[in-house]
């Protein structure tokens, strides 16, 4: 162990002994259930795994600690397989579990989100699916009690384009390309789909969508379409294996890496290890950092692993998917605090959490307390935006590791929220769901 880590151990271990030590006294059996729908089998492991882990390691930090306050959780895995009845099973299992039932549920799948989504209004438990499920759930008027902060499937791929665009000399210059969209044939592959008709018809690129069905081992007649189609631009929402698979196929095809962009579940280790060599210069999007060089990881090890509590292999630490699952946690565990500073130093409800989720205001001052500085971006969470349009960065596979290529990018707000507030208004107009006005009264 080099000497920089050793002092961000120790550093580390000062920060958050600072945060922890002053947690107040409650009592023993006060505490709360967080599930966690998880998928460590089947197709999608390779992605679910990880980013269990990253959850698992992050809850149990905190629990060393003291908790949150010093209201120790309680995480609940529930394996889904990735199939939404079963993920469904686990969300009617779980709801009424601990002292109060569930703070919070983390589907991490947007068919899972999709039919949890009208459970939570009589069950009043809030979902958090961080940068997936409905995109109109961004619309908090309509969706109280769905959240996708930080940013959404349409600000991605409005992000995406604005990339592209700014690869080939400014967004007049997309005229006239090819982009393909090869993507999970599933709710969750087609969520980008709108918005990337719009913005095909508004710069006047030439828009494919090629669908790959569920689990996406087999891809050969796409990539053999890709050849034929010789597009300049490829953008893939794929999970899993599918990512895999794609990588390789485009490297059969001598598909040009640096012009290939995964989405953020399309873009970790998993995805480009196994293609080796032929993975170098691909890219993928991403919303928090990669690696394990900030405070927090150190801490983790030192207070979760060192102590034979890890959830996964030490090596793991710092994996993409792996950080995901920490910023998702960060992103609970701040919105449980900020509950507690309205409801009091408790086990909270799933209604006082959401509470909690709407009134998030994690600061860069905060993230760096939690040993996260410049790890993601602030976020203000309002009762009209569950989102926040969060800004997206570009990394790429240089072989090894991955490294940003780009600044943080702004998705076309211009372009997505006129579309979120449409989808949203109709939803609520199917459903005969009353807008929240979100003046206080509601």
């Amino acid at each position: 162990m080099n000497l920089r880590k050793l002092t961000l151990m120790g550093a580390t271990s000062a920060v958050f002994a600072a945060l922890f030590s002053t947690a107040p006294v409650v009592a023993a059996e006060d505490y709360m259930v967080l599930p966690s729908l998880v998928y460590r089998t089947g197709a999608y492991a390779p992605n679910g795994v990880p980013f269990a882990n990253g959850v698992s390691d992050y809850i149990a930090l905190v629990n060393a600690r003291g908790g949150v306050n010093g209201i120790k959780i309680k995480l609940i895995e529930c394996e889904t397989g990735y199939k939404t009845d079963v993920g469904v099973e686990c969300y009617e299992k779980l709801k009424k579990e601990g002292p109060v039932g569930a703070a919070v549920f983390n589907p991490l799948s947007t068919g899972i989100t999709y039919q949890l989504i009208e459970k939570t209004w009589v069950d009043k438990v809030p979902v958090h699916s961080m940068g997936y499920g409905r995109t109109a759930a961004a619309d908090g008027r309509v969706f109280k009690w769905t959240f996708n902060f930080p940013t959404s499937y349409w600000s991605q791929a409005s992000a995406v384009i604005k990339y592209i665009g700014g690869q080939e000399g400014g967004m007049a210059k997309l005229k006239g390309k090819k982009i393909v969209h090869v993507h999970h044939n599933s709710p969750y592959g087609k969520e980008a789909n709108p918005t990337l008709k719009i913005l095909a018809e508004k710069y006047g690129f030439k828009l494919t969508l090629l669908p790959v069905d569920h689990p996406g081992q087999e891809q050969k007649a796409t990539w053999l379409q890709v050849r034929r189609l010789r597009p300049d631009w490829v953008f893939m929402s794929g999970w899993g294996v599918m990512n895999q698979v794609a990588i390789k196929e485009a490297a059969a095809i001598n598909y040009p890496m640096d012009k290939f962009i995964g989405n953020w579940w399309s873009s970790t280790e998993s995805d480009v290890v196994p293609a080796g060599g032929a993975a170098t210069g691909y890219k993928g999007t991403a919303f928090h950092g990669a690696g394990d060089s900030w405070p927090a990881h150190a801490a983790i090890k030192k207070e979760v692993h060192d102590k034979g509590k890890g959830a996964g292999p030490r090596e793991g630490i710092g994996e993409v998917l792996y950080n995901r699952g920490v910023i998702n946690m960060v992103y609970t565990t701040e919105a449980m605090r900020t509950a507690m500073g309205k409801f009091g130093t408790k086990a909270l409800s799933g209604a006082e959490v959401r509470w909690g989720l709407e009134n998030l205001n994690l600061t860069a001052a905060r993230l760096k307390e939690l040993g996260l500085g410049g790890f993601a971006n602030p976020i203000k969470i309002s009762c009209q935006d569950h989102e926040t349009n969060g800004p997206v960065r570009i990394q790429q596979w240089d072989g090894k590791k991955w490294v940003f290529v780009s600044e943080w990018i702004v998705p076309m707000a211009d372009v997505v929220r006129p579309q979120i507030e449409m989808a949203a208004a109709n939803y609520a107009k199917e459903k005969k769901i009353a807008v929240r006005k979100c003046d206080g009264s509601d």
